[in-house]
């Protein structure tokens, strides 16, 4: 399907059909029409791409909200524990956020 619009409020609010004998011709309304349900045809198809694109985009930051959640709480958990002078897996910790900032922002380092 094309993408390409034919049409704006102002030429559809704008269009004058001609009138003949018996008032406007029919085949010019159904060419007319023809264009119209076309360009929203194009609208729902744009719209239908959009909402599962956006409901996709929500999905995953969720994912990284939750993960960033999870790493926030085992941090506080190290931290508490360090505070207590329990020994902290440090390594292991900036090996987790270093992870999660590749995911997050696509870093490759």
């Amino acid at each position: 399907m094309n993408n390409d619009v034919n049409l704006t409020i102002e030429d559809i609010y704008e269009k004058e059909f001609k009138i003949d004998a018996r008032g406007y011709r029919p085949q010019e309304v159904d060419k007319y029409l023809d264009i119209i349900m076309h360009d929203y045809q194009v609208y729902n198809s744009i719209l239908k791409k959009n909402n599962e694109e956006i409901k996709a985009l929500n999905e995953e930051l969720n994912q990284y909200k939750q993960e960033v959640r999870r790493l926030k709480t085992l941090l506080d958990t190290a931290s508490e524990n360090a505070a207590k002078g329990d020994a902290i897996n440090n390594v292991d910790l900036l090996r987790r956020l270093s992870n999660l900032e590749k995911v997050v922002f696509g870093k490759n380092e």
